[in-house]
């Protein structure tokens, strides 16, 4: 398995794994993946990268701003999606291993996610890359009529300085 930077010519491929996710009912509140255009604007356009492996794409890591507000500059969102055949075999670890230095040496210092409490594979991922839990924001949103918890993780970097 390679890890690369996430390009349009991969958005297909992402597009696929992000709907996986979405089916699964345990990932996002999203209901629909957008189309390319769309999904750029709204992620920033550095540290992202896919998973390759046998010239196919399986999985997807890349960060969203965390806010508009100058101070938070330093803040971002991570969003993190395996294809359903690739789960559970360090897909995600590998992810986050290129994503984590990148962030920090373009000024990122603090990594954030939203992840629901079912998906207990999410969390002890970000667990063994350094997130901690920090709370959790109940009945935040409904998905299918059903009010839903998530877990505030975040990873604080370790980089003097930042």
């Amino acid at each position: 398995m390679e890890v690369i930077t996430l390009k349009s010519i991969h958005y297909q491929d992402v597009k696929k794994i992000f709907e996986e996710g979405i089916a699964t009912k345990n990932a996002t509140f999203t209901t629909e993946a957008p189309e390319w255009e769309e999904w750029d604007a709204q992620h920033i356009p550095i540290c992202r990268f896919v998973a390759i492996e046998n010239n196919k794409v399986i999985g997807w890591i890349a960060l969203l701003p965390f806010s508009n507000v100058p101070a938070y500059k330093g803040v971002a969102e991570i969003s993190i999606y395996i294809a359903k055949e690739a789960r559970n075999k360090g897909v995600g670890k590998k992810l986050m291993e290129a994503l984590i230095p990148e962030a920090e040496s373009n000024f990122i210092w603090m990594l954030h996610a939203k992840i629901f409490p079912e998906n207990i594979a999410s969390i002890a991922l970000h667990k063994h890359v350094g997130f901690r839990v920090v709370g959790v924001f109940e009945q935040i949103g409904q998905l299918d009529n059903q009010w839903r918890n998530v877990v505030l993780m975040e990873r604080r970097s370790q980089i003097v300085g930042l």
